[in-house]
């Protein structure tokens, strides 16, 4: 699962790198029949044919095959931990943005253009010095006994500080159409668990490094004795890792679906004050759901234990850490050097105006966005988008009818869940209202704070209300895409809409194998080992007979056993559990848009375009989308974190797909050839 953050909400949903459709019978040339009055942007057709590197087999390594000219000869942008296709895409987004906010700076009633104007001015946020963050400090170091750190907490909460506990309002997964305070595992200061309890080397110079960062962060705030008070937070850290769930367990819907009173709460995990704390956010609810119960109760229990001024000086650095953008330039610096060079490999922080344009299209998210698809989404794209969407829908609802391992009576509840989906494409069609968010010219440390809260409070409003199903987890500037269980729906904002995903001038085949392939990514989410668990009202609940269950699991078993094989880096092998998800969504995606494709040509032979033929331009287009070269602790952090597989082994699904095999010839000794036998088959 890859949670989603918008305006503070967290939400339950899985991406690409996380009005109700109906299935239709395929439209005939729903690609094709795009205006062709100018050349694709990539290539004569759609494709990147120098990128490829023909010396690579197909068979020995397809990624490479595909790409492998551009990713010798790419290099990572000193302020990026990675670069690719989506990274190239988020740049122009970014730039796109830049500009729409300089034309909003020049008009001295926009809010959006003050806020920009306000955060990109790093003199006057180094000549407050601490000022702006004294009195919050002041009121951490004011703790003086456990009895108010709940309330404390609450309020780092609002604030949008990272604490021990991670709560949100969403969906209760078991009642849909209710919203239900939800609080999670949290406390580490490091992206993971294995950070703090791996014996590799490499995680141990990290762990050394954080104690460093640690350090300096404490003497950075003024605090005396810094070395030894950052190894009693560590130390205490350390401890809140043995008690964390592991990731793979984290991701399980049946597992994290805990519902108990908050007194059944205090109970299990006493040594924190959880009717406290909810008062606090704004939630006193008397129920709730806890995704990680023993987790929480080893927390509680370290917490309990620990000497007040550890978890002061805990919170004072994830305050520091929280705020350093709006800080004096050394803060935000020694954040960098650790969260940026140490955890991802940058070597160089991004410019100060991309952070403010992010800034900017984070706190006040929908007054930027209305700005940027009035400029930016034509509705050619829209349309396009939607006859592919309407294409790749009737595909998994045909195959869901040749399935020879699911019961009837379950494929008769598949076709209903297919038929409750709610695509949406490009931008919402409501806005939010940012009236009572004050935005103060020359007031940066403000700013991020009123923000901030204004997020809080509207995640929290939802409590008692009817669902919002309007409502977004991306802004239309983000290129991803991603599926939400609870609501059945899938969504793709604009920013993603385009080449090398989607050219309405490109072949069809190659937007198949794109677009077409992401919104199969989507849509087969709803069917993976975690999204397979919930109705056509996006209900947690056991909708498939025993049979269903164990033959799908031999075959997402053989799907984990292929993961686990592959190994990224030295002594570090892809975790089959973990992508589990993603792969599965990865290989059914890939299917259905191919059977999309195929009936989008109604019947017609597809033509062989500058020597490549329609599958061979297909399963490259896919490929494509995944150009992305990584820095090795950018990708050691992915391996251990990312419910997704890197770039190699994401192209490398084709392995399992019959139609790739006639398309690319591999020999069968080559690495990537599995006898049909082998072939993982799911959807």
């Amino acid at each position: 699962m890859l949670t989603l953050f918008r305006n503070g909400a967290l939400l339950a949903s899985v991406s690409l790198v996380a009005a109700c459709a109906n299935v239709e019978r395929p439209v005939a040339g729903a690609v094709a029949a795009q205006p062709k009055a100018d050349a694709p942007k990539i290539g004569t057709f759609g494709f990147d044919v120098a990128g490829m590197d023909r010396s690579i087999a197909p068979g020995t390594d397809f990624y490479g095959h595909a790409n492998g000219t551009w990713a010798a000869t790419t290099p990572i942008p000193a302020d990026k931990s990675n670069y690719g296709m989506f990274t190239l895409l988020e740049d122009l987004s970014t730039e796109r943005t830049r500009g729409l906010l300089d034309e909003a700076r020049t008009k001295g009633d926009s809010k959006i253009g003050t806020a920009y104007a306000t955060y990109l001015d790093q003199a006057a946020i180094d000549a407050k010095g601490l000022a702006p963050i004294q009195p919050w400090l002041g009121r951490i170091k004011a703790l003086n006994g456990k009895a108010g750190y709940a309330a404390l907490l609450a309020e780092a909460d609002r604030m949008g500080i990272a604490i021990p506990l991670r709560s949100y309002v969403g969906q209760d997964d078991k009642s849909p159409e209710t919203y239900v305070v939800r609080i999670g595992q949290g406390g580490l200061g490091m992206p993971d668990r294995d950070y703090y309890l791996s014996t590799d080397a490499k995680l141990a110079e990290t762990l050394a490094a954080y104690l460093t960062h640690l350090t300096r962060m404490l003497t950075l705030a003024g605090e005396a004795n810094a070395a030894a008070r950052a190894k009693a937070i560590l130390d205490l850290e350390t401890g809140i890792a043995k008690a964390h769930w592991t990731r793979i367990d984290s991701r399980n819907r049946d597992k994290t679906y805990n519902k108990m009173t908050v007194a059944e709460l205090a109970r299990m995990a006493p040594g924190l004050d959880y009717a406290a704390y909810l008062a606090g956010i704004g939630a006193p609810v008397s129920e709730l759901l806890v995704a990680q119960p023993t987790a929480i109760a080893g927390e509680a229990r370290l917490i309990a234990a620990a000497p007040i001024g550890v978890l002061r000086d805990q919170l004072i650095v994830r305050s520091l850490e929280g705020y350093a953008d709006v800080l004096p330039a050394a803060i935000d610096q020694a954040v960098f050097a650790f969260e940026g060079t140490v955890l991802s490999g940058t070597p160089e922080q991004e410019l100060r105006w991309k952070r403010a344009v992010d800034f900017t299209s984070e706190a006040l998210s929908d007054e930027v966005s209305q700005v940027y698809v009035a400029r930016y989404f034509p509705p050619e794209a829209k349309a396009g988008a939607d006859a592919l969407v309407r294409n790749v829908i009737a595909a998994m609802d045909r195959r869901i009818d040749q399935l020879d391992w699911m019961a009837p009576e379950t494929k008769v509840k598949a076709h209903a869940k297919l038929a409750a989906f709610t695509p949406k494409i490009g931008y919402p069609d409501r806005w939010r209202d940012y009236a009572n968010l004050q935005i103060v010219s020359g007031d940066a440390f403000g700013n991020k704070v009123r923000a901030a809260n204004w997020a809080h409070e509207w995640n929290v409003g939802h409590l008692g209300k009817p669902l919002q199903r309007w409502e977004w987890g991306m802004t239309p500037m983000t290129v991803n895409a991603y599926a939400n269980f609870g609501m059945v729906e899938i969504v793709f904002p604009a920013a993603i809409l385009q080449p090398p995903f989607f050219d309405p001038n490109a072949d069809a085949a190659v937007n198949y194998g794109g677009i077409g392939a992401v919104i199969g990514h989507e849509l087969s989410h709803h069917f993976d080992d975690q999204g397979a668990k919930y109705n056509a009202e996006g209900r947690l609940t056991d909708w498939w007979t025993p049979a269903d269950v164990a033959a799908f699991k031999k075959r997402t078993d053989a799907l984990v056993a292929q993961y686990d094989a592959y190994e990224p880096l030295p002594g570090m092998k892809v975790k089959g559990a973990l992508t589990l998800g993603e792969n599965v969504a990865d290989l059914a995606g890939l299917t259905v848009a191919h059977d999309a494709y195929m009936a989008s040509l109604n019947g017609k032979a597809a033509p062989v375009i500058d020597g490549f033929t329609a599958d061979q331009r297909f399963y490259l287009g896919w490929a494509q989308v995944w150009r992305r070269n990584y820095r090795e602790a950018n990708l050691r952090q992915r391996l251990l974190t990312d419910p997704h597989s890197p770039s190699q082994q994401r192209a490398g699904i084709v392995r399992n797909l019959d139609p790739w095999y006639p398309a690319f010839t591999p020999d069968e000794k080559a690495p990537l050839y599995l006898a049909p036998e082998q072939r993982v088959r799911i959807w």
